[in-house]
């Protein structure tokens, strides 16, 4: 791959592909699953002996600890114990927090197992990367978690970071870039989009009858989105949508987009599961970077970040399905079943337990 040629006409797209990036990536930061900002503990070293033989224990079986009865609170003559305040927070939060605790487990084992382990300099240096790819020095990046996910520094560095890099380093290097998918994200990020409004409907027999009546009368398409579309971001607005760019997530519908004209309505289009969209096209969006060059790089490094995501949230999900958790606040079991090596995870079904990290915070907006 080439280095990108320096063209200043390109430089909002640069920066968007940046945005793009740093979406994904967020320092490999999608590899996350859902709650495990809550973690309690975490497995690196960081020279401190105290911190480094309790760093990262979980207790799987044997006796639990003694709740030591001490008071947290006293209101008038009655005294408020830890024993307590730990069994209200077991009934309001327990299955969630366990199951947190359960997937850090889950984790620990793997990397036991597999002799993986993650040093507390990688921890802050990847903290550094992170910051560092927002322009942002680690104290204003740490400042800015505070500010808008109420996570200090060290549940940062030991809930979010060391899981992100144990499981980078389970999944090991499993990507496999192609030119083929280079070009495609190159048309998808940078190519002509298509200008249209959408009616959604969950109903095909409504969507029928909605199609013979906008096709009839395309002038009354707005009004009828307006009207009928269940969609209520693109409804209060007539039915207008983002462009729809070309291999996008939704094949479907940008298939059929890019089929029509401007002021042609698309057929009855399945997007899903009970729902079904109808399109009036308004014309195209002019590409403002037309060389793959000068992107490539950057586009490179994008895919090859969502490539490792996707590695490791299918090795997540197979630790899952092979690890036997039974828990008792639940009643129930799950796992322990073997995979074999062709065994699929789904796309769609692994994003899902993935947020990315960097979600809602705005180092832009400074």
């Amino acid at each position: 791959m080439g280095d990108p040629t320096p063209n200043p006409h390109a430089t909002n797209a640069k920066t968007n592909s940046k945005r793009k990036i740093l979406f994904f990536a967020a320092g490999t930061g999608l590899v996350l699953f859902a709650g495990i900002l809550f973690f309690q503990t975490f497995n690196a070293k960081d020279g401190a002996a105290g911190e480094e033989k309790q760093a990262g224990k979980v207790r799987l079986s044997g006796s639990q600890p003694t709740l030591r009865s001490q008071p947290v609170a006293k209101v008038g003559s009655v005294v408020i114990t830890e024993d307590e305040l730990a069994r209200e927070c077991v009934a309001l939060y327990g299955p969630e927090v366990l199951e947190n605790v359960v997937n850090r487990a889950i984790i620990q084992q793997a990397c036991q197992k597999a002799g993986v382990a993650v040093e507390q300099a990688e921890v802050h240096s990847e903290v550094e990367k992170i910051a560092k790819r927002f322009n942002l020095d680690t104290k204003t990046w740490y400042d800015m978690l505070q500010a808008e996910r109420k996570m200090n520094p060290n549940q940062y560095r030991r809930n979010v970071i060391w899981p992100m890099l144990a499981l980078r380093k389970l999944a090991g290097q499993q990507t496999n870039l192609t030119k083929d998918q280079v070009q495609k994200a190159f048309i998808r990020d940078y190519g002509p989009r298509v200008k249209a409004r959408m009616i959604m409907l969950d109903n095909l027999h409504r969507a029928q009858k909605t199609w013979d009546d906008v096709k009839r009368t395309p002038a009354e398409f707005e009004r009828v989105a307006r009207d009928y579309s269940i969609e209520p971001n693109s409804r209060a607005l007539g039915g207008a949508i983002q462009p729809i760019p070309q291999y996008s997530d939704n094949e479907s519908l940008w298939k059929a987009a890019f089929k029509l004209k401007e002021g042609e309505v698309s057929g009855i289009i399945q997007i899903g599961p009970s729902r079904y969209a109808i399109l009036l096209c308004e014309g195209r969006t002019e590409p403002v970077v037309t060389d793959l060059s000068q992107v490539q790089n950057q586009l490179v490094e994008q895919l090859t970040e969502e490539q490792t995501q996707e590695a490791v949230a299918r090795v997540f999900a197979k630790l899952k399905e092979e690890t036997r958790v039974d828990n008792y606040i639940t009643n129930t079991t799950t796992g322990g079943v073997s995979q074999t090596s062709g065994t699929n995870f789904s796309k769609g079904r692994v994003k899902q337990a993935i947020p990315n990290p960097t979600q809602g915070l705005s180092p832009s907006g400074r």
